[in-house]
């Protein structure tokens, strides 16, 4: 299973994360389908039915773009099929969120998109899963190590004055060309279809995330993982549907051991709930908050010091009105607890990996 996705990149760090390899190994840097950075919502807790972001090949959506080349698309999690009849994909009667790899030639849903190689990639900071107790269900956040090398962008530009506003510029524009420091993304397979209700109206893309068993180092938190596709070369030949046919690419739907995790707090557990702490790593036994690992504390020091004025959240709540402003705020903040974590005063008990 896998019901639950951090995201928290905005749309233009994720055009700057996402760099893919074309077939002949050169890396480009995805744009976004037009329209869909306002669809797509930065998020430390996303759930199906929301919109999360999709790396695929242009040929889908332009007939005469080359298929290596890819671009970012939001798109909703729960897979549609193009041939459901009604007019309200709510109704639909059985779960899409998740497609077992043994399943993509089973059953009509997921093998009709296979087959025409709409294969996708789901864009994450990585997955939450729920390891089962006598008591009760303990959460983890599962995510690529990250390299300690890994260097955070800096806050210099927040510190600009709007007289410096052509340097800001300027800053931005040769970060957009310059090689991803942050956190690393997670790259999940998955299918996608597009449908549109039959009395008509606006076409609807959506996903479905392909598990698999899961590997030796997850089993101990559940049986099955997302099929994650792990470097450029597995994500462009996931992608590339004119070179990797169908049967070739399933190949690549393999357990990987090269994830590591921490438990985390069970505020995850509501899918309302949706700040810093969900990531935050805590001691399963006593309850609260330890000192990180290498890799998570790259990642609470990427959300704590990735500049402000490019995070979609704040772009959103700038224009709001003064109590949803405030409501965003309060649900975005991180509270006392995630700041001594940070500032290493916690206990010292690191977490699981």
């Amino acid at each position: 299973m896998c019901g639950r996705t951090a995201c928290t990149l905005a749309p233009n760090e994720l055009s700057r994360a996402a760099r893919y390899q074309n077939r002949t190994g050169q890396r480009r840097r995805p744009r976004w389908k037009d329209g869909d950075t306002d669809k797509y919502r930065p998020s430390y807790n996303k759930s199906p039915q929301s919109f999360s972001p999709i790396l695929l090949s242009n040929r889908h959506f332009n007939k005469d773009a080359p298929v290596d080349e890819c671009v970012l698309a939001a798109m909703r999690w729960g897979l549609v099929p193009a041939w459901f009849k009604e007019n309200d994909p709510s109704k639909m009667q059985y779960s899409t969120s998740n497609c077992r790899s043994e399943s993509l030639l089973e059953k009509k849903s997921y093998k009709d998109p296979f087959l025409k190689g709409q294969r996708c990639v789901i864009l994450a900071d990585g997955f939450y899963e729920w390891r089962r107790t006598e008591k009760e269900k303990q959460p983890f956040f599962i995510y690529f190590p990250q390299s300690q090398g890994d260097q955070v962008p800096s806050q210099q530009n927040t510190q600009k004055t709007k007289n410096d506003k052509t340097t800001l510029d300027q800053e931005e524009s040769d970060q957009e060309d310059s090689d991803w420091t942050g956190w690393r993304l997670l790259t999940i397979a998955g299918l996608f279809d597009s449908w549109t209700p039959p009395s008509g109206g606006e076409t609807l893309y959506t996903y479905t995330v392909i598990t698999v068993d899961a590997s030796p180092n997850i089993q101990s938190i559940h049986d099955r993982m997302p099929a994650v596709l792990d470097g450029e070369d597995e994500v462009r030949r996931w992608l590339d549907f004119g070179e990797v046919k169908s049967l070739e690419a399933m190949k690549l739907l393999k357990p990987k051991s090269s994830l590591t995790f921490h438990p985390v707090s069970s505020l995850v557990n509501n899918s309302r709930n949706n700040s810093p702490e969900c990531l935050q790593p805590i001691d399963p036994t006593v309850k609260k908050v330890v000192q990180p690992t290498a890799s998570s504390k790259m990642m609470m020091s990427w959300l704590k010091t990735a500049s402000p004025v490019k995070r979609k959240n704040d772009e959103d709540t700038s224009a709001k009105a003064p109590e949803e402003k405030l409501a965003a705020e309060k649900q975005t903040k991180p509270a006392g607890p995630i700041q001594q974590w940070l500032l290493g005063t916690s206990s010292s008990k690191k977490p699981k990996t």
